[in-house]
């Protein structure tokens, strides 16, 4: 890579940490946060549901707005959106406070995504391009690694307000991203041509409709996945295994530490071998993996089931960036990406509901049942979206 563009790929990894950071804060103050305003684990569930619809909503919005005036005015913007919102969750009396905090903070973050896979698109050769979005997760997951740390030490001795005044900290990002980021050239070329980009222009043909559905149907799985474990294993461990938030907090570690590492191979197979080989791999060991958690019975079983889960569940989310970014052009690839990431989480964050819906009427075992269920229709989309055949295709021919 050349000097600018290592600023393009640590820019946006950054920018994706710090929003990961403040959306998980809420997977580690999420039984204060019931204890605090007496709740139940439905009602809680709803918080994290809230925020992905925020995401939605500023996905949908700033999508067409990086397509039509900038990806790096768009992804200053919206980083200081999401911070301003975090402060505010300290002044949060009421459940109905939270629910309007954490919507406002999903408008930002949503916003976010589809700015820089743009970005890093426009700017990174195709070749390479699964491997930088898939190093632009591990940013993210970055951001949970250090959301479990701070909550570690704040929320025992600080309580759980003080943990999102912490995410004021991303504001200070927007100054580097306005001083040495512009915008790609792919861009200014659309915008000479001042080609507009509408949300309709996803759905103009019978087989781009179905492509747009089938991609927003695996994200969903990817999300629900994910935000489902990560919103509510720690608290099922703490009761399970009578952890305490710091002990809870180290299996989180160990989890994102398993993504990262899914996420940087993933990358890589990806670039190698072709999109749709790699997906189906990571989503058959993802349905069978899960179950692991369940044989878990001491700290030392359970960080490593929780390693190995992490690395095939999250091991495909930078990936998404990459294929999205491919298989859209440039006038609707900002809002392409947020639109089907968005929808992914808007539809995927009600398993935060459902699984606590499970947890509180049935067993684990009910749990990871579901998600089995959900990782094999996800592979079932892989191998039959014309999409992603067509990358596939075209790698298996570069390589011949």
């Amino acid at each position: 890579m050349t000097k600018y563009q290592k600023k393009v790929l640590f820019s946006t990894s950054a920018g994706i940490a710090l929003e990961n950071m403040d959306i998980m804060f809420l997977a580690f103050s999420l039984s204060s946060i019931i204890t605090t305003f007496g709740i139940s684990s439905t009602l809680a569930g709803f918080i994290s549901t809230i925020t992905n619809l925020g995401m939605l909503v500023g996905g949908i919005f700033f999508g067409l707005m990086a397509d039509r005036f900038g990806r790096v005015k768009v992804f200053s913007y919206t980083v200081l959106l999401f911070s301003i919102a975090s402060v505010l969750m300290y002044f949060a009396s009421n459940i109905y406070l939270v629910y309007l905090f954490r919507f406002i903070a999903g408008i930002g973050a949503g916003g976010e995504y589809g700015a820089c896979m743009a970005l890093l698109s426009e700017s990174i050769s195709k070749k390479h391009l699964g491997i930088a979005t898939s190093i632009a997760g591990v940013g993210a997951q970055v951001g949970a690694a250090l959301a479990a740390i701070l909550a570690s030490f704040i929320i025992p001795t600080l309580g759980w307000e003080m943990l999102y005044v912490i995410g004021v900290l991303p504001i200070f990002m927007v100054l580097y991203i306005r001083r040495d980021l512009k915008e790609p050239g792919a861009f200014h070329d659309n915008q000479k041509e001042q080609k507009t980009s509408r949300l309709a222009d996803l759905f103009t043909t019978k087989e781009l409709t179905l492509q747009t559905i089938g991609l927003s149907i695996m994200v969903t799985v990817q999300i629900a996945g994910y935000f489902g474990l990560m919103n509510w294993l720690p608290s099922i461990m703490q009761q399970r295994l009578n952890l305490s938030v710091s002990g809870s907090s180290l299996w989180m570690v160990c989890t994102i530490l398993g993504m990262s590492l899914g996420m940087l191979t993933f990358g890589t197979i990806m670039d190698k071998i072709g999109p749709q080989i790699a997906f189906a791999i990571f989503l058959l060991f993802s349905s069978v993996s899960v179950y692991l958690l369940i044989l878990a019975t001491n700290k030392f079983t359970l960080v490593a089931a929780a390693m190995i889960v992490g690395y095939f569940i999250n091991g495909m989310y930078g990936g998404y960036g990459a294929i999205i970014s491919s298989l859209y052009p440039t006038t609707i690839r900002a809002t392409a990406n947020n639109f089907i990431m968005n929808l992914g989480r808007a539809i995927g964050g009600f398993s935060s509901i459902l699984i606590g819906f499970l947890i509180d009427h049935y067993s684990l075992t009910a749990v990871m049942l579901f998600l089995t269920i959900i990782y094999l229709i996800s592979l079932a989309v892989v191998l039959l979206l014309p999409g992603m055949r067509q990358l596939q295709k075209a790698k298996t021919s570069t390589l011949a």
